[in-house]
């Protein structure tokens, strides 16, 4: 059986989504094949205890684009907006945040916070333009990529010349150095140190991660909300939208291969033996692998292999999920609280204390966490007065040195517990079910290299003009009527939809069959 389509996209992740529904809406027949059973991606909510529900990977959403939300009509129901951030301390002293204001902090913290903040958000904003536009060819005399040259050129000189050399300067720095310069709360700089790591193999003290902090604030000022339903709603909303414009989703249809003929993609293989045609080929995997597994390298040049070869790519984030039969009674957090974001993160000499042992291939023995209680404000996600915890670990190698055995795993399950015992007293005797899952496992359950949330570091030598590769950065792959849509091309990760719109218009300016 073979079918016809003017593009298929591989993978209903969000950004496959966002993709399909705008290839769509122009017209285009579009088939997206999902290999799971579930559309979103790691962007879904799933069952882990009996009546107890999470968001599997993502659990809260910040970075989805302003344009792509106006250009699919789409307004997520939200179950919480704006979430504050609790600095937890083991003596109850914790520090509050919430957009500018620090509370818990001296006078003179407070007022550098909104200092540094405001400073912050024009770079944010500046690097927010460029996130929505296919980023321009290096070295290209054609008049799109020098136009889009210049508004680059004209968008980091519109910041002004004292503005524009301090973004210059900084932008490729590490957060560590700069938080010590100017605050003095241990936990003030934990807590945005930790914005700049999560999901990452870097540490505070690592080059780029101010750059990884703005990426993280570029859209909605890092604003934090969580979806009703958790995140599976977010993506069963762009199915819905997709699916509207005109789209056929299969779920539970894994691609095996792309197929080439005479040097370009002209479908797909699905695991059944099912051949789809299409000469626009849209992959939302990781770039390692749509071109190492889908297509095979023998259908690209040995130095662009190479290059993908070397993208780096190795996850460090576990998530954990708690089912709790109530709330921990702790000191310094009213009820209230725990709708809010919780952080265990005391001081940034801890979180690069915690990020040393993965250097080597070891878990950190003291990890940082992002820590929410999504039930607490949608209580569809566990039983009556029963609540979920979704907690963000770092840090846990991809490639233990020691090996993931069934110890190594029960060890570290145990080592966060204890800590989050520390900062939330009473938490253990609430647990009645848990679930880890490592990079590893995230890598097998939902298709991603080495189990990294971004599909490849947000570095400077992995950003912008270069993400994915040099030869693959509008995009387009060297191989005709094949594209990348995920979040290993340009902007990057999280659930921001840019790199699935920035996708669509580049195959739309192409035509079809390009």
């Amino acid at each position: 059986m073979t079918d016809y389509y003017d593009a298929i996209v591989i993978g209903a992740g969000h950004n496959g989504l966002v993709c399909a529904t705008l290839l769509a809406q122009a017209g285009r027949d579009v088939l997206v094949l999902e290999a799971r059973d579930a559309v979103g991606g790691a962007a879904c909510t799933a069952e882990f205890a009996d009546g107890y529900s999470v968001s599997s990977v993502a659990h809260l959403l910040y970075g989805l684009q302003p344009e792509v939300l106006n250009d699919l009509g789409l307004k997520p129901e939200l179950a919480a907006d704006n979430l504050g951030t609790i600095a937890l301390a083991e003596d109850g002293a914790h520090v509050r945040l919430r957009g500018d204001v620090a509370q818990g902090v001296s006078d003179a913290d407070a007022a550098a916070l909104r200092t540094f903040r405001s400073r912050m958000r024009r770079y944010a904003k500046l690097l927010a333009r460029q996130m929505n536009r296919p980023p321009p060819r290096l070295g290209s005399s054609a008049r799109g990529d020098l136009l889009a040259l210049a508004k680059l050129g004209f968008d980091i000189r519109r910041l002004g010349r004292d503005a524009m050399r301090d973004f210059l300067r900084i932008v490729g720095m590490n957060i560590y150095d700069e938080l010590e310069e100017c605050f003095e709360s241990p936990r003030l700089k934990g807590a945005l140190a930790l914005d700049a790591v999560l999901g990452t193999h870097l540490g505070p003290r690592s080059p780029n991660t101010i750059l990884t902090w703005l990426h993280r604030h570029s859209a909605n000022d890092g604003r934090l909300a969580t979806p009703v339903g958790g995140m599976g709603n977010l993506g069963e909303r762009l199915a819905d939208l997709a699916r509207g414009a005109g789209a056929t989703i299969l779920t539970g249809s894994p691609v095996q291969r792309v197929v080439v003929e005479n040097g370009r993609a002209t479908g797909v293989e699905t695991a059944d033996g099912t051949v789809y045609e299409s000469l626009t080929i849209v992959s939302n995997a990781d770039p390692k692998r749509t071109v190492m597994d889908l297509v095979g390298t023998r259908h690209f040049e040995t130095g662009f292999v190479r290059r993908v070869h070397n993208i780096r790519m190795q996850g460090n984030a576990a998530k954990l999920h708690l089912a709790l039969d109530g709330l921990p009674a702790v000191t310094g957090l009213e009820k209230r609280d725990f709708a809010e974001r919780l952080v265990v993160a005391p001081d940034s000499d801890y979180v690069e204390r915690a990020f040393n042992p993965a250097k080597y291939g070891e878990y950190s023995p003291e990890p940082v966490f992002e820590i929410v209680f999504p039930s607490f404000r949608d209580p569809t996600l566990a039983p009556a007065g029963k609540h979920v915890l979704s907690a963000i670990v770092q840090y846990a190698p991809h490639t233990l040195r020691a090996g993931w055995d069934d110890g190594a795993r029960a060890a570290f399950e145990r080592l966060c517990l204890d800590t989050l015992e520390r900062y939330l007293p009473g938490l253990g005797k609430r647990v009645t079910s848990s679930e880890l899952l490592l990079p590893a496992d995230i890598e097998e359950r939902y298709g991603m290299s080495g189990g990294h949330w971004h599909h490849g570091e947000l570095t400077l030598d992995q950003f912008l003009f270069v993400r994915p590769v040099g030869g693959a950065a509008q995009y387009a792959l060297p191989l005709d009527g094949l594209y990348l849509c995920g979040a290993g091309a340009h902007p990057g990760g999280d659930v921001a939809g840019a790199a699935g719109r920035n996708a669509a218009l580049e195959i739309l300016k192409r035509g079809k069959g390009a």
